[in-house]
């Protein structure tokens, strides 16, 4: 079977023009003296196979192989002899071949033109390699080997706001629907607290963890399903502090980050996609609270703004799809503390609201996140200028902020953010008790 490029191809030897195919078709031949003809490329396709998660792979000659490398890696063995124009195709079925790659032993056959000797391996997660067997001295010939983009974004359809202050510290929690309409308060679970942070983990469900009782710096979490049903305390990993910020990354995981106990930290735990919070890691950048976090380009996030000492800051720190916290980015916009962050758009993000003095005075500013991690200036407020609320993602591609406190009392207004990054105008709601140093994140 050989592939056509251009308009005409002359058969050596057989004195004719073959005439022009189609796209989607190849050219044929039966055998010597025998005209080539054009068929389609699907007809007779490969046969493709149930998903192998094993760390061996015998291949045949015609087939397609989903293989699952979660668990552990693969070395796949080709067919021991070939003809002409065999095909196969492997692809990585979970997204995996980075942290668990795909060897192939082509079983005394060239790949390439190389002798089975040399190493063949793949490692570039959502990869596909489709092989066609050419002849004896170039053997095997990957035609196509690319990765395709993790086009499902991280993005859930609905939140919940969680925890916070009304006069003491609470544990109502509001869920949000995929409309951004907010609910009546649910009798809260796990310790009553605020200044926690929250965050999404596991692709559909979330996480609060730390935070303040009036008396104690807290570490505790609370898992949230993916039916918005927040669980009873998990026991404190890492140390206790309040006003740190969480964000997902990697697609299924969280960190939790900064905040403070005695000295202001910056130090961060990570969430693994079981939802198991791990040990403390050496923090990276300026030691601060209040800030805010949020994830961006689908499978990273970022760290904004923060207090130090009742002073707002306003540098950044991003964090790499593998959850590694990068040093501070210098400050765009303006440095205010008591802020809060969400998603919108299935790969950005949003800082808003705040304060720049420790809740004397409040804004309604907010600052653009690209989908490379770049926080861009001032975007005019809109909506009532309030310190310490919080925001999450709704309706997959939307987001909230939500309740805070506008100096002259704690407040349960809303505004909601469009897919383009828009805020809204108040959302008035008479549902929730109105509460300031509240956290939010999404799931489902």
């Amino acid at each position: 079977m050989s592939g056509i490029i251009g308009s005409k191809l002359n058969i050596r030897g057989s004195g004719r023009i073959a005439k022009l195919g189609t796209d989607g078709q190849v050219l044929t031949s039966s055998g010597a003296g025998v005209a080539a003809a054009f068929e389609d490329a699907a007809g007779g396709g490969l046969d493709w196979q149930s998903v192998t998660t094993g760390s061996t792979l015998a291949a045949v000659a015609g087939n397609g192989y989903p293989i699952d490398t979660t668990s552990n890696a693969c070395t796949i063995t080709l067919p021991g002899s070939a003809s002409v124009g065999d095909e196969i195709i492997f692809t990585d079925y979970d997204r995996t071949w980075e942290t668990n790659t795909i060897k192939i032993d082509s079983n005394g056959l060239n790949y390439q033109s190389k002798a089975d000797s040399w190493l063949v391996q793949y490692n570039t997660d959502g990869q596909s390699v489709h092989i066609v067997y050419m002849d004896a001295t170039n053997g095997w010939i990957p035609i196509s080997d690319d990765d395709v983009g993790d086009a499902p974004l991280n993005v859930n359809s609905e939140g919940i706001f969680g925890f916070g202050n009304d006069g003491s510290a609470c544990d109502i929690t509001n869920l949000v629907s995929n409309a951004g309409v907010v609910a009546t308060d649910v009798t809260g679970v796990g310790t009553a607290r605020d200044q926690s942070a929250a965050c999404e983990y596991g692709e559909d469900k979330g996480i609060f963890g730390f935070g303040y009782d009036g008396s104690n710096y807290l570490g505790e979490t609370n898992l949230v399903s993916n039916a918005g049903v927040v669980a009873s305390d998990v026991n404190a990993v890492g140390t206790a502090r309040y006003g740190a910020a969480a964000c997902g990354y990697g697609g299924d995981k969280g960190i939790f980050g900064y905040g403070k106990a005695a000295p202001y930290l910056s130090m961060t735990n990570l969430v693994t996609n079981a939802g198991v919070v791990g040990t403390d890691v050496t923090g990276v950048g300026t030691a601060r609270r209040r800030l805010a976090a949020t994830q961006y380009g689908s499978d990273k996030g970022i760290f904004g703004y923060g207090d130090v000492s009742n002073s707002g800051v306003g540098m950044s720190n991003l964090v790499s799809n593998s959850g590694v916290v990068a040093s501070d980015v210098a400050a765009v916009g303006t440095a205010r503390g008591d802020i809060a962050a969400c998603g919108y758009g299935g790969d950005k993000g949003i800082f808003g609201y705040g304060s720049a003095d420790g809740g004397n005075t409040a804004v309604s500013t907010s600052n653009l996140v690209s989908n490379s991690g770049v926080v861009a200036a001032d975007v005019t407020g809109v909506g009532t200028a309030r310190y310490s609320p919080a925001a999450c993602e709704y309706g997959e591609e939307k987001g909230i902020f939500g309740f805070g406190h506008d100096i002259s009392s704690t407040t349960a207004v809303t505004n909601l953010v469009s897919s383009a990054g828009v805020i809204a105008s108040d959302q008035a709601t008479t549902t929730g008790t109105a509460r300031r140093y509240i956290s939010a994140c999404s799931f489902n």
